[in-house]
């Protein structure tokens, strides 16, 4: 994998504290803020908007499995189910290919940025399943 620049890791890293605080704000007063919403946009550009709707439709569920594996289901704007992984920035969704990876017009597709912001605002549904059935999750992954 190729080093990612120092800019971008800065980007990065700003991108994960404000998701941090959108989650901190909503928990403690049950709002985010228009400031954090404003910083949110400007980081995320295009996919926010989306992303807060599927938040705001609790469109994701964090899926356990007795081993401890996580992952997350993210249903997008089109009814579609997609996987993110907790510790990347991946999904399973077609925009992430496109316009993350290969064009690298954004930092997260709006699945990742929803997955990230439902979480630490405490609004992620949960599904446990077997550990077969999370193997069989991470097999399909392409």
């Amino acid at each position: 994998m190729a080093k990612m620049s120092p800019a971008r890791q800065t980007i990065i890293n700003v991108a994960e504290q404000l998701l941090e605080d959108a989650g901190t704000a909503y928990t403690t007063t049950g709002a985010v803020s228009d400031e954090i919403l404003s910083a949110l946009k400007f980081v995320f550009k295009a996919p926010l908007l989306p992303a807060l709707v599927i938040v705001d439709h609790r469109e994701v569920t964090t899926i356990t499995c007795p081993s401890g594996r996580k992952m997350y289901q993210v249903v997008g704007s089109s009814g579609t189910p997609y996987i993110c992984l907790p510790s990347s920035y991946y999904c399973s969704c077609p925009s992430y290919r496109y316009s993350v990876l290969l064009r690298d017009e954004h930092l997260m597709c709006k699945h990742v940025i929803a997955m990230k912001l439902a979480v630490g605002m405490g609004v992620s549904k949960q599904q446990e399943v077997t550990d077969q059935e999370m193997t069989t999750l991470l097999k399909s992954l392409e």
